[in-house]
């Protein structure tokens, strides 16, 4: 039951990844800057100013995902049969 439900998380995810990679309006930018950045000329500023939307974004994905393997851990720890109370 544990390996259907992991396969189906991972199958998700990765449908979910390639949806977002394949297609053809993905930018990394709010509605706002594209329209500020739509009458600039300089595609090199344009792409630069992508990449650092993304950098800005690996910070917060970071902290939620230590905190999400924290508590993961701590919740498999605490669900663990101590092995003295068998006695």
């Amino acid at each position: 039951m544990r390996l259907i439900l992991h396969r189906l998380v991972l199958l998700t995810v990765a449908t979910a990844m390639a949806a977002l990679l394949f297609s053809p309006d993905v930018a990394a930018q709010c509605s706002m800057c594209r329209a500020a950045l739509a009458g600039s000329n300089n595609a090199f500023f344009v792409r630069n100013f992508n990449i650092g939307v993304l950098v800005l974004l690996v910070p917060p994905v970071t902290m939620f995902c230590s905190i999400f393997l924290v508590l993961k851990r701590y919740h498999r720890e605490d669900q663990q049969p101590d092995p003295k109370e068998k006695d």
